[in-house]
C-alpha cells in the first residue's frame, strides 16, 4: 500500500489523549507509526553518560499509530482522507504515469 501520510505533513489527532491537537509529522516508522511534533509527549528517565549528559527526566515525543491521525487539507484547513490518483506527466521527452496523493475533501494535490 502506498504511503498516504508522509514526513512533513500537517496532521490532526482524532483519537487518544491528545485528540484535537495538530502537528507536523517528524518521522514515519516502519510499523505504521508516526512521530508527530508536540503530540504524545512522554517523560523518559535518562541515566548520566560519560560524555557529560546529565541524569534526569526528559520529555520526548512517542510514536502514535497512523490510524489515529488525519491529514489536514491545505485548502479547507479541515481533516481529510487521502486518496491516490494516477496522472501522466512528460519527463525527458517521455510520458510517464505518476501516482499523486490527493485530499478527498477538496480534490487538491498534497505536496
Amino acid at each position: 500500500m502506498a504511503a498516504k501520510i508522509k514526513s512533513g505533513d500537517l496532521v490532526k489527532v482524532i483519537r487518544g489523549k491528545d485528540r484535537g491537537k495538530e502537528g507536523t509529522v517528524k518521522q514515519v516508522l516502519s510499523n505504521d507509526r508516526l512521530i508527530v511534533e508536540g503530540v504524545q509527549i512522554v517523560k523518559k528517565h535518562v541515566r548520566a553518560t560519560q560524555q557529560g549528559q546529565q541524569a534526569g527526566i526528559v520529555s520526548t515525543e512517542a510514536p502514535i499509530h497512523r490510524s489515529n491521525v488525519m491529514v489536514i487539507d491545505p485548502e479547507t484547513k479541515q481533516p481529510t482522507r487521502v486518496g491516490i490518483t494516477v496522472k501522466e506527466e512528460a519527463r525527458d521527452g517521455k510520458v510517464k504515469t505518476v501516482r499523486v496523493r490527493v485530499a478527498k475533501k477538496s480534490g487538491k494535490e498534497l505536496a
